[in-house]
């Protein structure tokens, strides 16, 4: 599956060996019930429960251990200052499209392990020319990987898994990791309830619990949240996604609301046109505020003002103007002090009507008066 273990000179095969269990508990493969037929009932009990357990992730191809990840260099020749995974994941099918995972058998100190996380950062921040001549992340020329949405493009998750035989507390180099990685894994915190990543994810868990439930069950903990959580949920942003969800439903429901609002406005204009001709209809409710403004804005004339045809004769005389339209208190009040409006303007007497001369409807006693 691999180069043989770096480790296997200090620690001896029981790295490699873990590293394997690892991938087997990680996988779960699924026996063959058809040829344990013959077998004992408690061997065949045993492969009925393993059958009945939940899925692993993905097939046998898509482990690779001792994958060399190099922060210098290329994927053939690469410098120093890299990183060794000892196992990548890759089942974009099951959600995990990259995973990067780490193995201590509890003799590393977390100053190593946070030496290590140094290191992937390193390789996931080196970009390189891609085949188009656009420059990317080193990764993403080997690895298919979704994009991530705005604001919250993570790294390929980084999982720990501690199988305690060596010294160390796992709860205590976890503690300690922790902090000394907080620059690389934390996120920033939205109103809405979520953060939004722009690191690397660290999960770490134990190798009892991921051997007894897979990756299918909450044995998972994420640096940075307080309880713990299946392997998609801790590598993913369930808020984020319960935040989006949220978000879509109320913007389905305004837009049902729209459709509904409008096939009002239908049916209304509808039963209006399929009114008896005789009824007058107005054709926008703009429209009847626009009339009902006009009617009761209206100016209201003071008794005794002169028609228009004398005001533009008036208009033609300074000295015997009438006061302007628009301000008929004032007018009001002028004519009351005077008695009568000024119109001492000498207007001739005509017996008959002559051309280009304005008249109106002729009341008894009235006199023609030439323009």
């Amino acid at each position: 599956m691999g180069d043989p273990a770096r480790g296997a000179g200090r620690t001896g095969t029981s790295h490699p060996m873990t590293v394997k269990e690892a991938v087997l508990a990680l996988l779960r493969p699924k026996p063959e019930l058809s040829q344990l037929v013959r077998e004992s009932a408690d061997v065949f009990a045993a492969a009925q429960a393993a059958f009945d357990a939940p899925a692993g992730l993905g097939a046998i191809a898509s482990y690779a251990t001792e994958v060399a990840l190099p922060a210098t260099g290329t994927w053939a020749n690469p410098g120093k200052g890299g990183a060794q995974a000892d196992i990548v994941i890759t089942t974009p099918e099951d959600g995990v499209p990259l995973l990067f995972a780490e193995i201590d058998n509890c003799f590393k100190s977390a100053q190593v392990h946070a030496a290590k996380i140094y290191k992937y950062v390193r390789f996931c921040q080196q970009k390189v020319k891609d085949v188009d001549g656009k420059e990317r992340p080193m990764w993403r020329t080997r690895w298919w990987v979704p994009d991530g949405r705005h604001g919250d493009q993570p790294h390929p998750p980084l999982l720990l898994v501690f199988n305690r035989i060596g010294p160390r507390n796992p709860n205590t180099v976890i503690a300690q990791l922790a902090e000394l990685t907080e620059r690389h894994w934390k996120g920033t915190w939205y109103e809405g309830g979520f953060h939004m990543y722009d690191g690397k994810p660290i999960v770490v868990t134990s190798m009892k619990h991921l051997k007894e439930h897979g990756p299918a069950r909450a044995v998972f903990r994420r640096l940075g949240r307080p309880h713990n959580q299946t392997l998609l949920e801790a590598i993913g942003n369930p808020r984020r996604e319960a935040h989006d969800t949220r978000q879509q439903a109320e913007y389905a429901a305004r837009q049902q609301e729209h459709v509904e609002q409008q096939r009002r406005i239908a049916a209304q204009q509808k039963a209006q046109r399929d009114q008896p001709s005789g009824v007058r209809r107005l054709r926008h409710p703009v429209h009847r505020r626009t009339v009902e403004s006009r009617r009761t804005n209206r100016v209201a004339r003071p008794t005794g003002y002169p028609p228009a045809p004398v005001r533009r004769l008036q208009a033609g005389r300074p000295d015997c103007r009438t006061p302007s339209r628009a301000s008929p208190a004032r007018a009001s009040r002028r004519a009351s002090a005077k008695g009568a409006w000024n119109l001492d303007v000498p207007i001739p007497q005509m017996s008959d009507w002559a051309p280009n001369a304005w008249h109106s409807t002729k009341a008894p006693g009235a006199k023609w008066c030439h323009a």
